[in-house]
């Protein structure tokens, strides 16, 4: 690891140590947003990390993104949460948007002074957005959006969303747009707050357009290209994920040895004991080869190449990891892992839903058989 790489390590280790791990368990029971957590992460310059520095990112590359995911999720899932969809957003702000819209929205998003949200679920339109049903159509100089979207990350504290919507409703995939959509706008309603199993501090929620009257100028990138733009950054979300979930996973690990050396059970540390040794070697194999599976995807995006296939298995392996193994972590607790207030309890509940959001891992399981047997032999 270079010397840069090492002091971005340890720099956002420290602040997840000192800042977010001691608020975790209170974020957890009232699931608010963490604001002051939010304010400090844009100064450290936690946001944006792969966005250009002309435009107010950090300038850096993938690999730096996925260890400031790792470490900010040891500390809490739901902090890194905020670090992964201001990377998206802002991506697609630095990529595709106006100078207009990265002076209006851009630079305040990553300086933590406005709040996004990602605009893309909707009831029949998750893995699968033949079913989306948001409509935007041209009306004088500008859109009237039209539509509903369900489990939107931010919603309920979003100041703009970025929304998929389509704009050609007989052009498949060819036909659906992105917006830039202000929360106050006349006819944007959020819905209630959902409660979550876990990573309960990162909001979710509905968002409702009713005809919502947007300028030209809320067209964020070309007409028609949304759905490509959005494909263009699930790579490097993936490998986000993939890193989020690693984080989970070494802190179950971090928290078992800890525990392990401790305990006393028949007059012995329980870390003397096989069957407690077995999952904690279990647990620091596989955080090794998540490890290792994020770092290659995120060399080969960082070298200019196509990483599907590499993002993919990262997500899907580092996931079903963080699943198996903080149930592992549980289990080495003992009756104290299962009560409400233990790291490892919270620990296990933020796990499972990183084998489902960024595309479930039975999508995943998807890209890779035809990434590795080829279109053709997987759908005849």
């Amino acid at each position: 690891m270079s010397d840069p790489a090492r002091l971005l390590r340890e720099t956002v280790r420290r602040f997840a140590d000192e800042r977010i791990r001691p608020l975790a368990r209170e974020l957890d029971e009232s699931e608010r947003f963490p604001a002051e957590l939010y304010v400090e992460m844009a100064k450290l310059g936690l946001f944006g990390i792969t966005v250009p520095d002309t435009v107010g990112g950090a300038g850096m590359d993938v690999a730096s993104y996925a260890v400031v995911m790792e470490e900010l999720s040891r500390g809490y899932a739901s902090v890194a949460d905020q670090c992964g969809l201001v990377e998206l957003v802002g991506t697609l702000l630095a990529e595709h948007g106006s100078e207009d819209q990265k002076e209006r929205y851009l630079r305040p998003l990553l300086a933590a002074k406005r709040r996004c949200a990602y605009a893309l679920t909707e009831a029949e339109a998750g893995s699968d957005l033949a079913g989306l049903k948001a409509f935007a159509e041209k009306r004088g100089d500008g859109w009237i959006l039209g539509g509903e979207k369900m489990w939107i990350h931010n919603a309920p504290v979003c100041d703009f969303a970025a929304v998929l919507a389509r704009t050609d409703k007989g052009a498949g995939h060819r036909g659906m747009s992105i917006f830039i959509v202000d929360r106050d706008l006349r006819g944007v309603a959020a819905g209630k707050k959902e409660h979550k199993m876990g990573q309960r501090a990162s909001q979710v929620g509905a968002l409702a357009f009713t005809d919502v009257a947007l300028p030209a100028a809320a067209l964020l990138g070309p007409e028609g290209r949304g759905f490509y733009m959005m494909m263009s950054v699930l790579d490097k979300g993936r490998v986000g994920i993939a890193a989020l979930a690693l984080g989970i996973l070494q802190a179950a690990l971090d928290a078992s040895v800890e525990h392990a050396r401790l305990r006393r059970q028949f007059g012995r540390a329980i870390a003397e004991f096989q069957a407690v040794q077995w999952m904690i070697a279990d647990m620091a194999k596989d955080a090794h080869a998540a490890r290792l599976l994020v770092r290659d995807a995120a060399a080969k995006l960082d070298a200019g190449e196509r990483a599907t296939i590499e993002a993919s298995i990262a997500k899907c392996f580092a996931s079903d990891a963080a699943v198996a193994h903080t149930a592992n972590a549980v289990q080495v607790h003992g009756g104290s892992g299962y009560i409400r207030g233990f790291e490892v309890e919270r620990l296990y509940r933020d796990a499972k839903i990183t084998q489902i959001y960024e595309g479930t891992n039975q999508i995943q399981r998807m890209i890779i058989a035809r990434q590795v047997l080829g279109n053709q032999a997987v759908n005849s």
